[in-house]
């Protein structure tokens, strides 16, 4: 039997290269990942790690990192007493077309529990319409971040 995963398909008028940028760069995600920032050199094999004061942190490992082309890194949690049977997996693939990128962000690896999926199927759309809008006009969409406990960011 498979693994569950999540993916998600969206087209944004934007490059390659911005895009990348807007994925990589703390400052920008920031504004589109409702006040999370994420840092990182992005070399494989390098650690990354999702901050936001007060809120549950996410780190991993970056697997893969050929930009502007493919991101992957590996999804877990820094709270000490987090609790989850395996690290997950995120992968942002960006084809160019013109004048748009085709981005599809996969989340496998998964536990096959309902409720991971339940809250990754939740919050991915929402981030990466953030992002869209975003890149695309300048300004995130004005919508109430998803509710993130540390139980659902980690499962």
């Amino acid at each position: 039997m498979s693994k569950p995963e999540f993916v998600y398909t969206t087209y944004i008028e934007t490059s390659a290269e911005k895009l990348w940028q807007a994925l990589t760069d703390g400052d920008f995600t920031e504004r589109y990942w409702f006040g999370h920032r994420v840092a990182s050199d992005w070399k494989a094999g390098s650690s990354y790690k999702f901050v936001k004061p007060g809120a549950p942190g996410l780190e991993g490992k970056v697997l893969v990192s050929e930009p502007p082309r493919l991101l992957s890194y590996s999804w877990d949690c820094c709270s000490p007493d987090a609790q989850r049977e395996r690290t997950s997996r995120v992968t942002f693939a960006l084809e160019p077309h013109g004048k748009i990128v085709k981005l599809t962000v996969t989340h496998d690896e998964l536990d096959e529990g309902g409720v991971t999926l339940r809250n990754i199927s939740g919050g991915w759309p929402m981030v990466i319409a953030n992002l869209k809008s975003l890149l695309e006009t300048g300004h995130a969409l004005d919508i109430d971040p998803p509710s993130v406990t540390k139980e659902a960011a980690c499962a």
